[in-house]
């Protein structure tokens, strides 16, 4: 493990810390060292730590620091995601599930993982089955980004709703959401994106203690500006961070090159 990086920059926006670092591997160091401190703290205390992990090209780093981190005590994490595509098999290249396999769980002992299902055609039983589970293990902490129209999980503009009764719904993605998925590589073509996914609520997220988010590069730079300084809103999802307790947001200097440091 690389020495503990200093951030450039640190701010606070309404009860969300920002902490700005030089590059993504530094972002995703110091991200990777908060869940780690967080992770040993939490299993002193309890038999079993349930996490909540992200998935998308802004959690690479943060995963790669914090599998390699030694002695980390997963033999007693609980992994659940936080969204998955309608339709999309687990052995398919854009898969979450997939992506969680090839970056977290095929690395670490974890106790166990569990994934959300979107081929499985009752889609009903599947999200009750999962929503028991996040009452049988309720996560004490989420490792998350910040999607390029806002949103938290797949809560786009238009489906986010800070007070939703669903713990877990049915979406269908928007336009700009689906293009970075594209663009990020996941699929060849907008054609090949899903329009609809599986995904948790915003208030399921809220209820975790405790939220780190990483959000690095330049393609974020305007709406992670839009989250800390925007009127808090579903037209911009990731606003309601502002009203977390105990939420910290990993930037690097092109995700933060918007902002008043």
């Amino acid at each position: 493990m690389a020495p503990e990086t200093v951030p450039k920059a640190a701010l606070q926006a309404g009860k969300l810390a920002v902490r700005v670092y030089e590059n993504r591997e530094e972002m995703g160091r110091a991200a990777a060292q908060h869940a780690a401190d967080r992770l040993r703290a939490l299993a002193a205390e309890h038999e079993v730590v349930p996490v909540i992990f992200a998935t998308g090209a802004s959690q690479l780093a943060t995963l790669e620091a914090l599998t390699a981190i030694p002695g980390l005590p997963w033999d007693r994490v609980i992994g659940f995601h936080m969204d998955e595509y309608l339709g999309i098999p687990e052995n398919h290249p854009a898969s979450f599930r997939r992506y969680l396999q090839e970056h977290l769980t095929g690395r670490v002992p974890m106790r166990k993982f569990y994934g959300i299902n979107g081929t499985d055609g009752n889609v009903e039983r599947v999200m009750r089955a999962y929503a028991d589970l996040l009452h049988a293990f309720p996560p004490r902490l989420c490792l998350l980004g910040i999607g390029e129209n806002g949103h938290l999980a797949f809560n786009d503009p238009a489906e986010a709703d800070f007070n939703d009764p669903q713990e877990i719904k049915v979406v269908t993605l928007d336009d700009v959401c689906r293009e970075q998925q594209r663009s990020e590589g996941w699929f060849a073509t907008l054609d090949e994106v899903p329009r609809r996914a599986i995904t948790l609520s915003i208030p399921t997220l809220f209820r975790v203690p405790e939220l780190i988010l990483s959000v690095p590069g330049f393609r974020k730079a305007q709406i992670v500006r839009q989250t800390l300084y925007g009127p808090i809103s579903p037209a911009c999802p990731a606003t309601v961070l502002r009203r977390h307790p105990n939420a910290t947001v990993y930037l690097d200097r092109e995700s933060a090159a918007q902002l008043n440091l």
